[in-house]
């Protein structure tokens, strides 16, 4: 199965998201769902037309990569500063400073976010009610 990789990022007209292997996948929006929707929206068009791209005629996945900025501030509502210093162990100060753009996360500190991130997520899928 072939995985699309969409850039999700954050400028000063809302959110853009462009395929990292796939030219023709583009999408935008005011919100980070709106920009996903759109690309969702482009790439049924792309189906429609004789032109689709040889990766969207068979199987494939997206995957989301956000720019540390995004992503802070899209989950914002649902992962307070406090409760992403817990799952990642990076003070909640140097964490606004992150989602404000103030300073740039370096390798190391994006990696155990999104390791921090994934491992809850897993988690999660354990959980039965």
């Amino acid at each position: 199965m072939k995985t699309i990789r969409i850039i999700i990022e954050k400028n000063q007209d809302g959110f853009w998201g462009y395929s990292e292997n796939e030219k023709s996948i583009v999408g935008g929006g005011d919100t980070v769902q709106e920009c996903k929707q759109d690309v969702l929206d482009c790439i049924e068009t792309l189906k429609e037309v004789n032109t689709c791209p040889q990766s969207l005629k068979g199987e494939y996945e997206l995957t989301y990569k956000f720019d540390t900025i995004s992503l802070l501030n899209y989950y914002k509502g649902v992962f307070t500063n406090s409760a992403l210093e817990k799952i990642t162990g990076i003070n909640q100060k140097q964490l606004q400073h992150y989602s404000t753009g103030h300073r740039k996360p370096r390798v190391e500190q994006r990696e155990k976010i999104e390791s921090a991130l994934h491992s809850l997520g897993k988690e999660l899928l354990a959980v039965e009610l």
